[in-house]
């Protein structure tokens, strides 16, 4: 308690306890110079949910290691209700580079930029009107539309499904992709695989309304695999995690694609996954991190976009299941690739980054 008091005046306690993973300031001997500080605040999900609030803070994990003059440290949002006064907090300690972790931060964030304009943001999947906000936004339909066609293209029941947290852009653009894929696999193929959970001309389908509990998703999960899904993939942080290990119970009755970092290095329930869809959100929190701490100005306009030509997106290998994907699929996958970065293949989303 001694300890936690000594960072109580000002209202830093909260912070202290938070940020206990935070790695401590080090000197190096002969050095000169301010640290250059870079300050996350994540998502209701938490650090550690094995998606893309812990992608971001590997991100800055990576910026660290490449550049040892860049201090880091993050703030658990516990409710949305957390995101102004987390952010105000990291702009009161004087922040040089505060990042603001999902789409559903895009309020905040942009209140608390506007009211501070020399101060430089970053945000993950959204992008503000205020130039002070660098923003980092994935078009996942791109990815999405592979693993939907890998889904349909995997399916022994003729039936697979995808379900999200939210009714919101960061996750209805997966969901687009999914069954964009399975449609493409149908009309290539002469199939008629059917994709559950997510109706893209009504734009409405199953949610859990909520990133962090896995009962939540395991029970929506359930519901799918009840209408006859043998893949299902959430879009729902922490609270896919139910379907996953549901998935890895049931002995091979049904399997799943995770998404944004790789399950089989996220998750415990690699054996039931196929595949990912990847959102290389630690590559593009490196890289502006990294530039900005050298002096570069961040560009607003056009900020980061993850595509598959980039590599900002993409699927992850099949891991354990690289044995049970036939070859002839992987390479099917492989040139819709090709063809989507091509322009051949024209993946569309409402939920697309503009």
């Amino acid at each position: 308690m001694r300890i936690v008091s000594l960072f109580a005046v000002g209202g830093l306690a909260f912070t202290a306890a938070a940020c206990g993973k935070a790695p401590e300031e080090k000197k190096d001997a002969g050095s000169a110079g301010k640290k250059y500080s870079a300050c996350m605040v994540t998502d209701t999900g938490g650090i550690d949910d094995k998606s893309f609030n812990a992608s971001a803070w590997k991100g800055l994990q990576d910026a660290k290691e490449a550049n040892s003059n860049i201090d880091i440290k993050y703030v658990a949002s516990k409710a949305e209700a957390d995101y102004e006064p987390n952010l105000t907090q990291y702009v009161n300690q004087k922040c040089d580079f505060i990042l603001a972790v999902g789409g559903l931060m895009g309020d905040a964030t942009s209140k608390i930029a506007k009211a501070n304009p020399n101060q430089q943001f970053g945000i993950v999947d959204a992008k503000l009107p205020e130039s002070n906000v660098f923003p980092m936004q994935f078009d996942t339909a791109q990815a999405g539309f592979l693993a939907g066609y890998l889904a349909a293209g995997m399916t022994k029941t003729g039936k697979v499904g995808t379900y999200g947290a939210k009714k919101i852009p960061p996750v209805t653009i997966f969901m687009d992709g999914f069954v964009d894929g399975v449609a493409y696999f149908n009309k290539t193929k002469s199939k008629t695989v059917t994709a559950l959970g997510w109706n893209k001309a009504t734009q409405d389908g199953s949610f859990t309304n909520d990133f962090v509990k896995q009962d939540e998703g395991k029970k929506v999960g359930d519901a799918l695999v009840a209408q006859g899904a043998d893949i299902v993939m959430p879009v729902a942080g922490g609270a896919g995690l139910g379907t996953t290990a549901a998935a890895q119970a049931s002995g091979g009755k049904y399997s799943a694609i995770w998404v944004d970092v790789d399950g089989c290095q996220s998750t415990p329930n690699c054996p039931a996954l196929i595949t990912t869809v990847v959102k290389n959100i630690p590559g593009a929190v490196t890289d502006a991190v990294t530039k900005a701490a050298k002096g570069d100005k961040l560009a607003h306009d056009p900020g980061y976009l993850g595509t598959l030509a980039n590599n900002g997106v993409s699927i992850a290998p099949y891991h354990e299941f690289d044995s049970k994907v036939p070859a002839e699929l992987k390479s099917e996958v492989d040139k819709v690739k090709a063809d989507i970065v091509a322009g051949k293949i024209t993946v569309t989303s409402a939920a697309q980054p503009k």
